[in-house]
């Protein structure tokens, strides 16, 4: 898999994606994430990227010419599977989406800033639009570190042990269970009895019943969900 990530502002991924999963990930082979600075398709000499909107209205506007350069160029290059655009008012990210994703061969993900982007580059070269919430951040930046890292997680070869991502919250439509490590007695506080009998039928009924009780209590609407 190919993630070409397009920002006016590329300092801020450097750190997400040069540590931990994502470094290893990229390191094996398994996935290519490249950020790509918007200046740089800017035809203005001193590299303007955006303008006051048409109208009035406070707030700069990202401008099509320089997102337009730059998603040509990269099509030039390869072929993709969407084109993202990572947005406060796209569709609410889920698991589900991360799954759909990660079967996917190449990605782009624009990154918005300021007011926006003009609604061209919304109406004429977006594929797909995601929001990772009902709130308003600085920048596309962050969600889209959110994205990459929920989608790369699920590639085969990632994880260390391919049944981990399996079992992750909202995979199979519930929170995961709780879970526990060494020491089984630390200060009173015991490792439930069942976890520790070896009994593998027993032990997943209890993780089961746990996940759908933790759901039921913080996240009910889940389950309301065909």
């Amino acid at each position: 898999m190919r993630i070409d990530i397009i920002t006016c502002l590329p300092k801020l991924l450097e750190g997400p994606f040069s540590d931990s999963i994502l470094k290893r990930a990229q390191e094996k082979g398994l996935v290519e994430i490249e950020v790509h600075d918007l200046r740089k398709y800017s035809t203005n000499k001193h590299h303007k990227i955006d303008d006051y909107a048409f109208g009035g209205g406070a707030g700069m506007v990202l401008q099509v010419e320089p997102i337009a350069n730059a998603i040509d160029d990269l099509k030039s290059q390869r072929t993709y599977d969407e084109i993202i655009f990572m947005s406060p008012d796209g569709e609410s990210f889920s698991q589900n989406i991360a799954n759909e994703l990660s079967l996917k061969g190449n990605l782009i993900i624009l990154c918005g800033h300021y007011k926006g982007v003009d609604e061209r580059v919304r109406t004429h070269f977006i594929t797909r639009e995601i929001s990772i919430g009902d709130y308003v951040i600085s920048g596309g930046e962050l969600a889209a570190a959110v994205v990459t890292d929920a989608v790369v997680r699920l590639l085969p070869g990632v994880l260390s042990d391919e049944t981990s991502a399996l079992t992750d919250s909202f995979q199979d439509g519930l929170l995961a269970p709780p879970v526990y490590t060494r020491p089984a007695d630390f200060n009173g506080m015991k490792v439930p009895d069942v976890l520790l009998s070896g009994h593998e039928k027993k032990i997943e009924q209890w993780r089961f019943d746990q996940a759908v009780d933790k759901t039921k209590r913080r996240r009910p609407d889940l389950l309301k969900k065909d």
